[in-house]
């Protein structure tokens, strides 16, 4: 019996492919030495049916994972001609189980005749970052993508004679789907031969290779509401990459980052601001004027004794709520900072008022209740 060749090098890639390098190996190759461009060609037909046998078993995961540890022992056990055990060329023999089988599964199991497998474009993600202000009023920005677009010069067909260059695959009959038996189950999978796709190219499009589709750059303008969050995710329907001719276009995914603010903290619809005061404005009363999320200012006024921490709310200066006119509260939260770098006269001014202060002046609520928690502490002891 003759030495299986890696599959790997079977499709000259290395052993670190990704799925994409894979597939883009694969439909090389495939294209290369299929059967209709190669008439007569034993040794193309018999490459051919390498470079699908492997690509069989290196697309899907579960398989390559077994391939990658035990190589081509990993499908000698379970019967049948492929991997696995899967006989390639379908189908059971006529009567007993596999009539019972089509019976039951017969619809799930593709479709029979003609026609072509339509398969949707792929997906798209990516991230847009947003300063808080812009997330906060809403604004469109310009995004821009790498995708794939129908391909004009074919039509997204893949075939330089258009429609009337494409064929049904004969292998699947157009479902791009095969079955076949392995003990007393019936297994479907992507056709070998066309990949899934239900068609086959014989005279592939210049532009396109045979894809359908071609790599371009879009920009796009993105809608990001007012209220949004960080992490919150749109989607753009059938912005994504196209399917080729007849299948629809992926969806274009856009991550929203909101970038932090040196200012303003967010919680949900509410914003919080750290205002600091000066010891002698925090004792004896003031007002301040506050920056607000929306542009504006807010006066506040800070009473007499006002002591470090505590917060002021303003109604309705918060953050914008999604998909509401309504908007959060504001807090203001106090910062009493003790001074520094006294002067000479400064410091002669806080050590009179600390020596005036004594027991004449009425201490704050933390203050008392501290002091009477730690002698309470002390007569427990005795």
């Amino acid at each position: 019996m003759a030495t299986k060749l890696d599959y790997y090098a079977v499709l000259e890639v290395s052993r670190e492919a990704s799925s994409d390098e894979l597939k883009k190996a694969y439909r090389k190759l495939a294209m290369k030495y299929h059967p209709d461009r190669n008439p007569g060609d034993g040794a193309a037909e018999a490459r051919f049916k390498e470079i699908n046998e492997a690509y069989d078993v290196l697309k899907d995961e579960q398989k390559r994972a077994a391939y990658d540890r035990f190589g081509h022992d990993a499908f000698t056990n379970g019967g049948g001609g492929g991997p696995g055990g899967f006989d390639f060329g379908g189908g059971f023999a006529g009567g007993g189980l596999g009539d019972i089988f089509e019976q039951m599964f017969g619809d799930m199991m593709g479709r029979r005749g003609g026609g072509s497998a339509v398969r949707a474009g792929s997906d798209i993600q990516v991230q847009v970052e947003v300063t808080l202000a812009e997330a906060f009023s809403g604004v469109k920005k310009p995004v821009t993508v790498r995708t794939r677009i129908l391909c004009e010069s074919c039509d997204g067909t893949g075939s330089k004679e258009g429609e009337a260059g494409v064929q049904v695959c004969p292998s699947c009959h157009g479902a791009g789907k095969v079955r076949a038996q392995q003990g007393f189950f019936v297994v479907e999978r992507p056709c070998p031969t066309c990949h899934g796709e239900g068609r086959v190219v014989k005279d592939p499009c210049a532009s396109c290779h045979g894809e359908g589709t071609i790599e371009t750059t879009r920009t796009l303008e993105v809608a990001i509401p007012a209220g949004i969050e960080d992490g919150t995710r749109i989607r753009l329907s059938g912005e994504g990459e196209s399917g080729g001719k007849g299948a629809p276009a992926g969806d274009l995914y856009v991550h929203i980052a909101v970038q932090r603010s040196e200012l303003f903290q967010r919680d949900g619809s509410n914003i919080y601001v750290r205002v600091p005061l000066r010891m002698t404005q925090a004792a004896l009363g003031t007002e301040i004027e506050v920056p607000v999320v929306d542009g504006s200012r807010a006066k506040v006024k800070i009473p007499a004794g006002t002591q470090g921490g505590e917060h002021f709310r303003l109604r309705g200066k918060g953050f914008s709520v999604l998909r509401s006119s309504a908007r959060g509260d504001m807090y203001v939260q106090v910062v009493v900072e003790t001074p520094q770098n006294l002067t000479k006269r400064q410091r002669e001014l806080l050590e009179e008022f600390e020596t005036e202060a004594g027991e004449h002046v009425k201490s704050s609520p933390e203050h008392a209740g501290f002091f009477s928690r730690v002698k309470s502490f002390f007569e427990g002891q005795d």
